[in-house]
This record gives C-alpha cells, sequence and structure tokens, in this order.
C-alpha cells in the first residue's frame, strides 16, 4: 500500500503539472498594451475601430484596429473628474475598473471611484458617440456606498438583454450584488439588490461579469489578492444559472453565495495575478480580456473562450 501511494502521488502531482501547464498564454500583442489594470470589454465603434478602456487618472483609453496593436489615446476626463472627490480624495485621481458597451451608435461607460480598502465608493456613468478624449457627457452618480455598507460600490459591470438593464458590482465585504436600471436612465429603478456571489469576509471576489451563453448566464469573478505586483494571488473564476440574478453554482454544484467558483485562469510560468477581466463576443467568438503581472509591471491579457464543454475553458 505504500508503494501504491506513493505511485499515486506521483500521478497526482504529474496530473496538477499537465493542468497548471494548460493555461494559455495571452494573445501576442504589441503597441500601447502594457500598463493596463482593469480592462474594460473591447468595443467597436460603427467604423471598426476598437476601444479598450482602463484603471487609470482620468480612465485611460486604447484604441487598436485589429485588438492585436494597440495605441494609447489619452483619457476620457483630461480636465479632472471633480465629481469623484468625495470618494477618491481629490479631483484627479485614479478611476477603476470601466466598463465598456457599445449599443445604439454610443458608447455606455460605468466606473468606480473609492480608495483602496474603502467602502466609501460609487460607481458613475458616462457617454460618448465616438469614445474619444474629452467627448465624453458625465451622467453623474449611479450608485453610492459608506463605510457602514455591506456591500461595496466598485467594478461595476452593465449586463442588457433585450429592454432589461443590469448592473452587477461589488468587492469583498458582502459580495456582488446586482441591481435593475432604466434603460433609458442608466440609474436603479430601486434601491434592491440581490446578492449573487460570496465568499468569507478575509477573502477577496469581486470583478464581476455576465454574460449570456445558450441557455446560461455566467458570472466571472475575480478572486484573491490583486494590485500587489509579482505577489498577486488574483484568479478568475465562474458559474452559472438559468436566471441572470441566481442562484449561481460551480461545475462541481457548490453556489456562488456559499464560496463556489470553477476556475478559469490563474498564475502560470511568467504571468502572475490574472483578473480584473472582462467577456465579450465578436464573429461568434468569446474572448476573455483580463491583466496580469511581470516583471515589468501590470499588461493587457486577452484569450479566447471555449464553451463546448457548457462551462468556459480559455485557449
Amino acid at each position: 500500500m505504500k508503494n501504491l501511494f506513493g505511485y499515486c502521488g506521483a500521478v497526482a502531482l504529474a496530473l496538477s503539472s499537465v493542468v497548471t501547464a494548460a493555461y494559455p498564454d495571452p494573445i501576442a500583442m504589441s503597441g500601447a498594451y502594457t500598463g493596463v489594470h482593469d480592462p474594460s470589454a473591447l468595443c467597436q465603434r460603427a467604423d471598426g475601430l476598437w476601444f479598450l478602456f482602463s484603471t487609470a487618472v482620468g480612465i485611460a483609453i486604447r484604441t487598436s484596429p485589429d485588438r492585436v496593436t494597440w495605441t494609447y489615446a489619452g483619457v476620457v476626463w483630461p480636465n479632472g473628474a471633480s465629481w469623484t472627490s468625495p470618494y477618491t480624495g481629490g479631483n484627479n485621481e485614479n478611476l477603476w475598473a470601466p466598463d465598456c458597451t457599445f449599443k445604439n451608435g454610443q458608447f455606455y461607460l460605468y466606473y468606480s471611484a473609492s480608495t483602496f480598502g474603502s467602502r466609501n465608493s460609487a460607481i458613475f456613468f458616462a457617454r460618448s458617440t465616438t469614445g474619444a478624449q474629452g467627448t465624453w457627457t458625465n451622467d453623474g452618480l449611479v450608485y453610492s456606498t459608506t463605510t457602514s455598507s455591506s456591500y461595496n460600490a466598485i467594478d461595476p459591470n452593465l449586463y442588457i438583454e433585450g429592454s432589461n438593464w443590469y448592473l452587477v458590482f461589488g468587492s469583498w465585504s458582502a459580495g456582488i450584488g446586482i441591481l435593475d436600471l432604466g434603460s433609458s436612465t442608466g440609474k436603479p429603478t430601486t434601491g434592491t439588490v440581490t446578492k449573487l456571489a460570496s465568499r468569507s469576509s478575509s477573502v477577496g471576489i469581486e470583478a464581476p461579469v455576465i454574460i449570456k451563453n445558450g441557455s446560461y448566464y455566467y458570472l466571472f469573478t475575480s478572486w484573491d489578492t490583486c494590485c500587489a505586483g509579482l505577489s498577486s494571488t488574483y484568479n478568475i473564476r465562474v458559474g452559472r444559472s438559468t436566471s441572470v440574478k441566481g442562484p449561481y453554482v460551480d461545475q462541481a454544484g457548490v453556489g456562488l453565495t456559499s464560496g463556489g467558483g470553477t476556475l478559469v485562469l490563474s498564475t502560470h510560468g511568467s504571468i502572475v495575478g490574472p483578473g480584473g477581466q472582462s467577456v465579450f463576443q465578436t464573429g461568434g467568438v468569446w474572448y476573455l480580456v483580463y491583466h496580469y503581472y511581470t516583471s515589468t509591471g501590470s499588461n493587457l491579457g486577452i484569450n479566447r473562450l471555449s464553451f463546448s464543454t457548457g462551462w468556459p475553458v480559455a485557449y
């Protein structure tokens, strides 16, 4: 039996190595794909140009003709965003995790304002017809939380299905929640938040994204520690549901409100702490967008997703 255990252990180690090695590296890119944090989904303007937004002072804008070669194109708010100062502590601070949707000839951008470790946070909304620097309209506050709130108003993601708009958001604290939005205003129609996922308050869950593929809604989240360079432990998880408001379960059947989450992508080789993800579809193909760390900083990562098994697999 001792030899059998030794053999089984060796097999388990080998299988573990295979699984780790199975994570794909990001698609090769060039240009301004470095220095990216919390990337939005890629939004394609009507003329074919792709836009990417990310965490930065004023919210960084990058463009690409092919999703491979990237050019820095300025910021959403070149003159600062004074309306966010009650949450960031200044007129021109980092604004977090922008979420982009291009629909009916218009860019819709949700983004958050906060400071690390605080629940004094807010989500704001902006619109533009071109996506370019200086063309954005500030549509104001969407949702906010305070130090006494259970939820945290950060990491927004807009999900649209027909005439129904939803905002999924959250981090740590009470976990991930979803709000109904008015399609004409982009603002909440009620203050009722439905919980979609949570973990112990001592471990991280954030950056929620909802998509629908086939009969299922998929909720992607980032787990563990972000923003620590090569010490980051970020990883991307997923659950699914037949209803946009859940309940969501992972591949093992564990509820996401009970700490469940199937692993999609984690540290492998020189790719450290992938997370802060978004997901989009074009040409019938799903793509996972995220940041990751190397010894030189944070970079943009993109991989394709296959749903052939009913669960997303990066490739």
